[in-house]
């Protein structure tokens, strides 16, 4: 299971999306990066969006079970002679913490970036899996006696 960890940040985001307010990212304030999350059969899946943001500028961190991933979209090279017209895309820091549930496999979480989406996927832990329990009736006991 997985637990958000600031209801305010969602609505701090929604008001700079309407206000334009914050729109350019800052390197001394992260900015919250959009994800989906669900399970599928044994495993959590979450997926961030991180267009444009090299793997090398990505770190992940499991820390008593908040997931922290911090991203860092750096500002694109160009030339001295190059003169910007529109700087639309945000840049700087994208950090976003999640609480990981005590059901969930921190040890064995799997990595992949692909096509500007980081993809964690969290195993079940074996513990918190549901698990078949045999009942042994009057008739087994007198067996296992005899």
């Amino acid at each position: 299971m997985l637990m958000r960890t600031d209801p305010f940040r969602e609505l701090d985001r929604l008001t700079q999306q309407v206000s334009g307010a914050g729109s350019q990212g800052s390197w001394s304030r992260p900015s919250p990066m959009p994800l989906d999350a669900y399970r599928s059969g044994d495993e959590y899946v979450i997926a961030f969006d991180l267009p444009g943001v090299s793997p090398d500028a990505i770190d992940l961190d499991v820390e008593r079970n908040v997931l922290t991933v911090k991203a860092e979209r750096r500002p694109p090279e160009v030339p001295d002679s190059v003169e910007m017209q529109v700087a639309e895309r945000p840049l700087g820091v994208f950090s976003r913490q999640l609480f990981l549930g005590e059901t969930l496999d921190t040890d064995k979480i799997e990595a992949q970036y692909d096509a500007g989406v980081l993809t964690l996927r969290i195993p079940i832990a074996e513990r918190a899996k549901p698990r078949r329990i045999a009942i042994a009736g009057a008739d087994s006991q007198k067996q296992i006696n005899a």
